[in-house]
């Protein structure tokens, strides 16, 4: 049997674990953007549970909930566009308002949600690029432990995960505490953050999106993505912890797959 000097197997561990926290801060955005698309794709009727608890209906001239021709139809449409648009002119969506046909989105909404197809495409692109990261982060760790080692892959990889899911999970709630607090002033600045211009002003005589989706929704649907969110961080950490575990059981050069 091979014996591994005292030196070489703490390199292995440092390396293993400073990889194993890296993957874990890329995990915990991917996780942070498998939320956000769980909220708005994945939770069946929720955009229309939201539109009935505002009561958004009020706020739009003669418009109905219907899939066909009313706003379940724009939402729909929106929501593939952000996912599937090419030109800021598809958009745009004949419906029924005022008792006749006629275009849901002006000229300024098109042209802000298209900034906002921009940014959501991008985090989407990075999610997978994050995804490739980690893998060949813990391919590495799993490499620098060797076949003969993996008690200090397991313990490394565990290490990792809990420092990099609990410091996210801190600063995360550091955050979440301030928008609870401050939510109308955070609003506008992560505006000002990631858009460029002032598109997303809108005026709710004129523009009917801002009517679709008052402060009540965002706030509603950022509670619900922070509640995925951290339950996904906590199962991540406690993979760490069950990590850490299995791996302090494990005799020291004794094989394991995992």
């Amino acid at each position: 049997m091979q014996i591994v000097d005292a030196g070489k197997r703490k390199c292995w561990r440092l390396s293993a674990v400073i990889l194993s926290f890296l993957s874990a801060l890329l995990l915990s955005y991917s996780l942070l953007v498998a939320s956000v698309f769980a909220v708005c794709y994945l939770t069946p009727g929720y955009f229309e549970h939201e539109y009935e608890k505002h009561d958004v209906l009020s706020s739009l001239p003669e418009m109905t909930m219907s899939k066909e021709d009313g706003l379940m139809a724009v939402t729909d449409h929106m929501m593939d566009y952000l996912l599937h648009g090419q030109d800021p002119q598809e958009l745009q969506i004949e419906v029924m308002m005022d008792g006749e046909m006629r275009g849901f989105f002006s000229e300024r909404e098109i042209a802000h949600m298209d900034d906002v197809r921009v940014l959501f495409m991008a985090a989407i692109r990075f999610f997978g690029f994050a995804m490739i990261l980690i893998i060949l982060f813990m391919g590495s760790s799993r490499l620098l432990a060797c076949e003969n080692e993996p008690k200090i892959f397991r313990i490394s990889t565990g290490i990792g995960f809990v420092a990099g899911g609990t410091l996210v999970l801190a600063c995360f709630a550091a955050l979440g505490a301030h928008i609870i607090t401050h939510f109308d002033q955070d609003f506008i600045t992560f505006h000002h953050m990631f858009f460029d211009n002032d598109l997303w002003i809108l005026d709710p005589s004129k523009d009917m999106l801002i009517n679709i989706v008052p402060e009540g929704f965002f706030f509603d649907t950022a509670t619900r993505i922070v509640v995925y969110y951290v339950v996904l961080m906590l199962l991540m950490i406690g993979f760490g912890v069950y990590l850490i575990l299995r791996g302090r059981k494990m005799p020291d050069h004794a094989y394991s797959a995992f």
